[in-house]
């Protein structure tokens, strides 16, 4: 008698050949998760019916009906299946309709041309298939809800990098973020970075300031002679020399002034993290300047008393 079975799992076609002669069996392979419907079909000739049996772990050894594990074949129980004219026979084999409940692990349905079980197979003819079955696991999708970062600074117009992604310059509003925990860095031209990391809830708005400290450095003043009046910007007047800390780096102004000197405007460049050496020499006002400068009124005031005396004389001399 030859046997030829097909069976058909998630889109899959397994076709086998089973020559069954003096006993002789070959054997498919199935793969399933406990509760679903596996469909057995396959040929049979020279017989109207077919004896389908399972044995497997934790049943008993000579086999059960595939439809209750309960009835053993041992005591004449068998899912029989009928054959049709064409010698085909078709078996949708329920594994959450058997009485009872399978364990996971392979098991062997055995197809028999006779109502034989395991333990009386000598006699007929039959075939086997493997089945493993496993354990469904449960898989939940939900829709994932979006977050909101929402971004600010001091001083504004800070750019903002977000996991190694520059975003923009603040203030700045990025939505639709996965919720999670992401690292944001603002960063801005003379000031120190500032590194945070920001947790985004589903469906929230996570907010965020950044405060920024300026980058600093300083400036070591001195002049010649010593003893000058130094300004920076306009601000306090300080006396040479004079070491000034804590200034924002970047470009500054210097106002030096000393009695008997000519006044000084002097720009410096402040560099971050470092102290500058700035030497001033002052050039002293010219003494024969000071004197014109003293002498000048009087002589103004002299020469319009001269010219008003003439004046005069020139008008008594005409009458």
């Amino acid at each position: 008698m030859k046997i030829i079975y097909t069976v058909r799992l998630a889109g899959i076609i397994l076709i086998g050949c089973l020559l069954l002669a003096g006993g002789a069996a070959a054997s498919g392979s199935i793969r399933a998760y406990i509760g679903e419907t596996i469909p057995l079909q396959g040929y049979s000739y020279g017989s109207s019916t077919v004896y389908l049996f399972l044995t497997g772990p934790n049943l008993p050894v000579n086999g059960v009906a595939l439809n209750n594990i309960y009835a053993r074949a041992d005591e004449g129980h068998f899912t029989k299946v009928n054959v049709d004219s064409n010698d085909h026979w078709v078996y949708k084999w329920s594994t959450n309709s058997i009485g009872g409940r399978l364990d996971a692990g392979t098991y062997t349905v055995w197809v028999v041309n006779g109502p034989n079980d395991l333990s009386r197979l000598n006699s007929v003819d039959y075939s086997t298939i493997a089945v493993s079955l496993g354990t469904p696991g449960i898989a939940l999708t939900t829709p994932m809800i979006p977050g909101t970062l929402v971004l600010s600074s001091f001083p504004n117009e800070t750019s903002v990098v977000v996991n190694n992604e520059y975003k923009g310059k603040t203030p700045l509003m990025l939505e639709g973020l996965e919720p999670g925990t992401y690292n944001v860095t603002f960063s801005r031209f003379g000031y120190h970075k500032f590194f945070t990391l920001v947790k985004v809830e589903p469906g929230s708005v996570s907010e965020v300031t950044a405060s920024l400290e300026q980058e600093t450095g300083g400036l070591a003043i001195s002049t010649s002679p010593a003893g000058a009046r130094v300004m920076v910007d306009g601000a306090d007047a300080v006396i040479s020399p004079i070491t000034i800390p804590n200034l924002p780096a970047g470009n500054h102004t210097l106002n030096i002034s000393l009695a008997g000197y000519t006044p000084q405007e002097q720009p410096v460049n402040v560099i971050a993290n470092q102290t500058r050496a700035v030497n001033l020499v002052l050039t002293p006002v010219s003494p024969f300047s000071e004197k014109q400068a003293a002498g000048l009124v009087p002589a103004t005031l002299l020469a319009g008393v001269i010219a008003v005396l003439l004046a005069a004389v020139y008008r008594l001399r005409r009458y």
